[in-house]
């Protein structure tokens, strides 16, 4: 037949190429730790990227090799970014919220060659420096040594091609401790960081374009930091990074900024109210406000919508790259009174295209989209995941590569989305996963202790924080201050329970799991002590 189209790989670093070309001079701002303020724009990024492909490879890096980052939101972490994915590495983005056994074992389970990590962060490298078997080489972000990210870049001239190949090579990976046991990686493409990223900024998603002004509060260690590094670029977007995460801070960006976009967990907007309740400051300038990470209060959608702020609510998973849903002004948005309108965005949203959902029963017999039945969700796309990171397992998904999220959800006729339970149980505190079945194995440990159960409360700042419940035993005598003072040094600090119970027994199933929807019902009107501090 004749005819036909080009051949197009589509490969990370066409992103940061067309930045350059077509948005060179649209800036890129990071407000540091330390209080300074930088300024770079797109062709800055893409020359440093390329200063550090050279310098990467002077170190022996090779394609397919993992290179780490331990560091908040910044330019240089952007330059990380398209950098390492530029020389054919993989990014590796670690979060250092998690606790010491967790930070050693992704990283040694990712084999990875160098760190590049924040000056704040200092502590956890020369902790843990021992103990990170494969790294070989450390350079800090916003030092001023030899060892310095900026030395490191400085004696390269640039002049680098990047590395081509196919579009399914892997280019990043985040772990997720979502699930019981280690943390498991998620390994994303080339193809499919481009696909997500080109669905990004859609009118119905991110809503972006080169007029926007973005300053994403998700740390670029949390999920690829919500796909924006990438969908900015297809945008030409202006950028704005903070390492402070502080109402005062970003709501003094927002302004001097003339920020239009940005996107957190629940928990940021709830410090940022705060903060305009005790000096009567607001954003001025802001349009577009995205919440994931856990389910956005109503109260906190209505403030914002009063504001004349567009909320996006999203859901998503490092698995789905990690956009699933979105939830956007529907087609009838201006026939919706205020009340209508804030139903429909604290539904979780609609999927955009490229991604399908379903909504299945336990036989795996799909369920209609009648806004009642529920099920175990269900979802599929070029931007989902197939298989963990060097899991010996196999593939994580079912027949016709669905992947069951662990969320028990409705589908309404409109399409939108709605979680109304979560099969798996995990807590959900500020948008980062707590296993509660990690936290219970610990705390049996204690002496003293024969049985623990750990569920989420309800909390009016975090979404949801762990209540552990004690079964003693026999004539053992031990306290919550010692179970407390027990745990601290088993897990992260902000995993510690709000509260402990001491029961004479836990419900359990006919084959002993622990009953976690019992407890739940149990204590579903339970208040924490920290909770009316918070409220």
């Amino acid at each position: 037949m004749l005819g036909g189209m080009q051949d197009f790989e589509l490969r990370v670093p066409r992103l940061i190429d067309y930045a350059e070309r077509e948005h060179g001079d649209r800036e890129i701002v990071s407000y540091w730790a330390d209080g300074t303020t930088t300024r770079t724009n797109w062709s800055g990024i893409a020359r440093d990227a390329r200063k550090l492909a050279q310098a990467l490879e002077k170190l022996g890096m090779k394609r397919g090799d993992r290179i780490a980052t331990l560091a908040m939101n910044h330019s240089r972490h952007l330059v990380a970014w398209y950098g390492v994915i530029g020389m054919g590495g993989v990014i590796h983005t670690i979060n250092p919220r998690l606790f010491d056994e967790q930070l050693v074992y992704i990283a040694n389970h990712a084999e990875d060659r160098v760190l590049l990590y924040d000056k704040a962060f200092q502590p956890i490298v020369d902790r843990l420096k021992p103990e990170w078997t494969s790294i070989e080489h450390f350079v800090c972000f916003d030092s001023d040594g030899p060892d310095s990210f900026e030395a490191l870049i400085a004696a390269e001239d640039g002049d680098y091609q990047w590395a081509e190949g196919p579009e399914r090579e892997p280019c990043m990976l985040c772990y997720t401790s979502g699930t019981t046991g280690h943390p498991k990686g998620v390994l994303y493409e080339h193809r499919s960081s481009v696909i997500h990223a080109m669905a990004e900024v859609a009118p119905n998603v991110f809503d972006l374009c080169n007029q926007s002004v973005v300053l994403p509060i998700v740390p670029m260690f949390h999920a690829a930091a919500w796909g924006l590094p990438f969908a900015g670029a297809v945008a030409g977007v202006k950028f704005v990074y903070s390492a402070v995460n502080d109402g005062a801070v970003l709501c003094r960006l927002f302004n001097q900024e003339k920020v239009t976009h940005s996107a957190g967990v629940p928990t940021v907007w709830l410090a940022m109210f705060q903060h305009m309740d005790a000096t009567g400051e607001t954003p001025e300038h802001l349009k577009l406000v995205t919440i994931g990470g856990s389910a956005a209060p109503r109260a906190m959608i209505e403030r914002l919508m009063g504001m004349g702020i567009r909320v996006g609510h999203a859901w998503g998973m490092t698995e789905t790259s990690p956009i699933g849903t979105m939830g956007a002004p529907t087609w009838n948005w201006e026939e919706m009174d205020f009340e209508a309108r804030v139903n429909q965005v604290a539904k979780q949203g609609r999927v955009p295209f490229g991604v399908e959902l379903r909504v299945v029963n336990e036989d795996g017999a799909e369920m209609p989209r009648d806004g009642e039945s529920s099920g175990r969700l269900q979802i599929r796309g070029p931007w989902i995941i197939k298989r963990y990171f060097q899991d010996e397992k196999g593939d994580c998904v079912e027949a016709g590569n669905w992947f069951d999220t662990g969320d028990v959800a409705v589908m309404h006729p409109c399409g939108t989305m709605q979680i109304t339970d979560r099969s798996k149980d995990v807590i959900k505190s500020g948008g980062e996963w707590i296993s509660s079945v990690e936290l219970e194995n610990a705390a049996v440990g204690c002496p003293g202790v024969a049985e623990a159960a750990a569920i989420g409360i309800y909390h009016p700042k975090w979404d949801e924080r762990p209540l552990l419940l004690i079964v003693r035993k026999p004539g053992a005598e031990v306290s919550a201050a010692e179970i407390s003072a027990y745990l601290s040094d088993k897990v992260a600090k902000w995993w510690l329970p709000d509260e402990i119970l001491f029961v004479d027994s836990l419900p359990h199933t006919a084959t002993g799991k622990l009953l976690k929807t019992a407890l739940r019902t149990q204590f579903k009107d339970h208040k924490l002590p920290s909770a009316s501090a918070a409220a």
